[in-house]
C-alpha cells in the first residue's frame, strides 16, 4: 500500500531514566497520549512503539504533516518532551507484525537525522506539500542515509510554532568522512618474526591513541588489520574503510634499539601529506609513540576541525617496566587471533605482567576482558569468570579511570549479570572516554536490545560498522538488529554482505538463514542451515535451527533427528547448557510449556545469552504471560 510514514523518538529517554526514572515515564506517557489523540484526530494508526519511540502511518501526507506539526506544537510546552520525527511517503508492506519497506527505512533514517522539536521530511513529501501554500519548508541538502541506494533531499517544516534546525546543527554529519583515519598495521622490518607482536602493539597504541582525539573518526584494529601483508592501493583502502587518511609504517627492532617510519597518506589522491623516521632506544618507545600521533594531530587540524587544544601526551607510558610492557604486547598478539586457546595463552602471559608490575592498569584491563570473552562463550564457569572479570576490572579503574575498555569489561560484566543500572553507567563511561570504539557501541546495541529499544539497538549497531567496517561479528549483529527491527530487506542485505566477507562465517549464514524464514523464503532458509553441516557436524544452533523449521513444516521425524543430535551434543559436552536451544527446537513444536520450562532452567543458571530471548525469532511467545514474568524477574521493562 501507499502511505506516510512517521517516525518519532523521544532524545535522550535512556538518560532520564538514569537520572529520574518517574519524571521519565512521565514524560514518554505524556508523549504517547499527544501521538494517539493527534494520530486518530489525523486518520492515522500507530503500528508500533519501541521504547522511546513509535512508527505510525497515515494514507495522506499532509495530514502527516500537519499531525506532526500539532504533536511538536504540545510537546513544545512545559513539561517539555523532546521529540525528534521523520518523515516519508511510498509503498510500503504492512501485515500483522509491522510495516516494512524501503519507505519505513528511510523514514527511520531521517528520524535519526532531526533535532527535538522539529520535523523533518524528504523531499517526497515536500513535494505533495507545494500546492498547500500554507506549508513553508527549508531545504538541507542532499544527505548519503545508511543502506540508501541514492542520495535524498531533507526539508524541515518552517513553522514559527515549532523548532526550525539551521544548516550548522547537520555540519557534523557531513564532516565524519573528512576527519577519518586508518592505522595500517605497521610492517615488522626485524630479522626476527617473533617480533611481530612488537610491530603490532605500537601500531595498537598509535591507534588507540589517535581514537581518543575528539573529532576525529578512526577505524577499529579489526579491520585495519585486515590488509595486514597485502599490497593493497591505498585509494582502495580508503574507499573499503571509508576514511580519508591512511597511517602507515615500519618497525626495525635490534636489541635496546628501535627505529620507527611512519607516512600519513590521502586516500583521496594517494599522496603524502608528511612522513619521518625515529631511531630510539626502546626505553623510549612511548616518547615515539606519541611524537607519532601528535604530529598526526597537528598535521590534520590544518585542514580539519579536530579539537586537540590541549597541551598533552596523547600516548602515555603504560608502565615503567620494559619487560612487563613487551610481555604485555605478546599477550595483545594472542588475544588478537580471537580463539579459546590463543586467549587462554594471553591471559596468563597477562598475570606475568602483572607480577612484574603491580600498578600496570592496561593489563589488569586487558585480563579482565579475557574473563569476560571466555565466560560469554562457556570456555570457562561463567560465575567464576565475570567474577574476576569484575575484580580485575575494578582494579584497572583504580588505578586508571580513564581506561574506556576497562569500564567496557565492567558493562559486560553487568551486562550478562543483569544488572542494567550498572551496565548503562559504565557503558556511557567507556563510550565517552572513547567514542571511537566500535566494541564498545556494538556491545551497547546488545543492552539497548535487552531493554526492548530495538531503534537505538540499530543505531549503535550501525555506529560499530561505520567504526569497524570489515569485522565479522559486527557486521553480522548490524542484520541481527535489522532482522529485530523487523527491517527484514535490510536484514538480507546485510547478511549477504557479511558472507561477501567470508563465506564460511556461521552468525551470518544463520542469520539469512532465519531472516528468509521470516520472509516466508522457507526453502532457502533450510539450505542455508544445511550448508552449516559442510562446517560442523556439532553445532547445537544448527540443530536447534533446523529442529525449529522442521517442526513448523510438520515434517516431524526430521525434527526427532535434530532433538536426537542435540542431545548428543549435550551428552559429550558435559558443561555446555543447551537450555535455549532446546527452548527454540520446542517452540517450533509450539510446545510452550516445555519451551519454558527450559527457559526457566536457562534463568536460573543466569545464562548471559538470555538477553537475546526478545529477538523475532521468540516472537510466537512475546504475547504469554509466563514471558512477561520472565522479562520481569530478568529486571527489563516489558515494552
Amino acid at each position: 500500500m501507499l502511505a506516510a510514514v512517521m517516525f518519532t523518538d523521544m532524545v535522550g529517554y535512556t538518560s532520564l531514566m538514569q537520572e529520574n526514572e518517574e519524571n521519565a515515564k512521565l514524560l514518554r506517557d505524556r508523549y504517547r497520549k499527544i501521538l494517539e489523540e493527534k494520530v486518530l484526530e489525523h486518520l492515522g494508526k500507530v503500528i508500533h512503539y519501541f521504547g522511546d519511540g513509535a512508527v505510525t502511518i497515515f494514507g495522506s501526507v499532509v495530514e502527516s504533516v500537519i499531525c506532526a506539526k500539532e504533536i511538536q506544537t504540545e510537546l513544545l510546552k512545559e513539561p517539555k518532551v523532546n521529540l525528534r520525527i521523520g518523515i516519508h511517503a511510498g509503498e510500503i508492506v504492512y501485515d500483522d507484525f509491522g510495516v516494512y519497506g524501503d519507505t519505513v527505512n528511510i523514514a527511520s533514517r531521517i528520524e535519526s537525522l532531526s533535532l527535538g522539536g522539529c520535523v523533518l521530511f524528504s523531499a517526497k513529501v515536500n513535494d505533495e506539500l507545494k500546492n498547500h501554500t500554507e506549508f513553508k519548508t527549508k531545504s538541507f541538502g542532499l544527505f548519503e542515509l545508511k543502506n540508501v541506494k541514492f542520495p535524498i533531499e531533507i526539508y524541515a517544516l518552517n513553522s514559527d510554532e515549532i523548532v526550525v534546525p539551521d544548516k550548522s546543527d547537520f555540519e557534523s554529519r557531513n564532516m565524519i568522512r573528512t576527519n577519518s583515519i586508518a592505522v595500517l598495521p605497521f610492517v615488522n622490518m626485524s630479522g626476527d618474526p617473533d617480533n611481530e607482536f612488537f610491530s603490532d602493539g605500537i601500531t595498537e597504541e598509535i591507534l588507540n591513541g589517535l581514537s581518543k582525539v575528539d573529532g576525529l573518526r578512526v577505524t577499529s584494529r579489526t579491520s585495519s588489520f585486515a590488509f595486514k601483508r597485502k599490497s593493497s592501493d591505498i585509494r582502495e583502502i580508503g574507499r573499503k574503510l571509508g576514511v580519508r587518511n591512511i597511517l602507515e609504517g615500519s618497525v626495525r627492532k635490534v636489541g635496546n634499539h628501535v627505529r620507527v617510519t611512519a607516512q600519513l597518506i590521502d586516500a583521496l589522491d594517494g599522496y603524502h601529506k608528511w612522513s619521518d623516521t625515529y631511531d630510539q632506544d626502546l626505553k623510549d618507545i612511548f616518547q615515539v609513540q606519541d611524537e607519532i600521533a601528535s604530529t598526526i594531530v597537528s598535521t590534520l587540524k590544518k585542514s580539519l576541525n579536530i579539537n586537540q587544544t590541549e597541551e598533552k601526551p596523547i600516548i602515555k607510558s603504560p608502565t615503567t617496566d620494559l619487560n612487563a610492557y613487551q610481555i604485555f604486547l605478546k599477550a595483545n598478539y594472542f588475544w588478537n587471533k580471537w580463539t579459546p586457546t590463543d586467549i587462554k595463552r594471553a591471559l596468563q602471559l597477562l598475570k606475568k605482567a602483572i607480577q612484574i608490575d603491580s600498578n600496570f592498569a592496561q593489563a589488569y584491563s586487558s585480563l579482565s576482558a579475557c574473563y569476560v570473552y571466555l565466560g560469554a562463550i562457556g570456555q570457562m564457569n561463567s560465575a567464576f569468570a565475570f567474577s574476576e572479570a569484575k575484580k580485575y576490572a575494578e582494579k584497572a579503574i583504580v588505578l586508571n579511570n580513564q581506561l574506556p575498555d576497562a569500564h567496557l569489561s565492567l558493562a559486560m560484566t553487568n551486562l550478562f549479570e543483569w544488572k542494567w543500572d550498572e551496565a548503562y553507567k559504565s557503558f556511557q563511561t567507556a563510550l565517552m572516554l572513547n567514542p571511537n570504539n566500535a566494541d564498545a557501541h556494538h556491545y551497547f546495541a546488545y543492552y539497548m536490545m535487552a531493554i526492548s529499544n530495538t531503534r537505538k539497538a540499530v543505531i549503535e549497531a550501525e555506529k560499530a560498522v561505520e567504526l569497524d567496517p570489515l569485522s565479522l561479528p559486527i557486521n553480522s549483529f548490524l542484520g541481527d538488529m535489522y532482522l529485530n527491527a523487523g527491517m527484514i530487506s535490510d536484514a538480507i542485505n546485510q547478511y549477504k554482505k557479511t558472507i561477501e566477507l567470508d563465506s564460511t562465517f556461521r552468525n551470518a549464514i544463520y542469520g539469512l538463514g532465519w531472516s528468509y524464514f521470516h520472509s516466508g523464503n522457507v526453502e532457502d532458509a533450510l539450505k542455508l542451515f544445511q550448508k552449516v553441516k559442510s562446517f560442523t557436524n556439532d553445532d547445537s544452533r544448527l540443530y536447534s535451527s533446523l529442529g525449529h523449521i522442521y517442526a513448523k513444516l510438520a515434517r516431524t521425524e526430521e525434527a526427532i533427528q535434530c532433538l536426537n543430535k542435540l542431545k548428543a551434543i549435550k551428552e559429550n559436552e558435559k558443561d555446555s547448557n543447551l537450555s535455549l536451544d532446546l527452548a527454540m527446537y520446542y517452540l517450533g513444536f509450539g510446545d510452550f510449556d516445555t519451551v519454558f520450562d527450559y527457559l526457566e532452567k536457562a534463568f536460573e543458571a543466569k545464562l548471559g545469552v538470555l538477553i537475546f530471548i526478545r529477538s523475532k525469532n521468540w516472537k510466537d511467545i512475546h504475547t504469554d504471560e509466563r514471558f512477561k514474568s520472565l522479562i520481569q524477574k530478568m529486571k527489563l521493562p516489558l515494552d
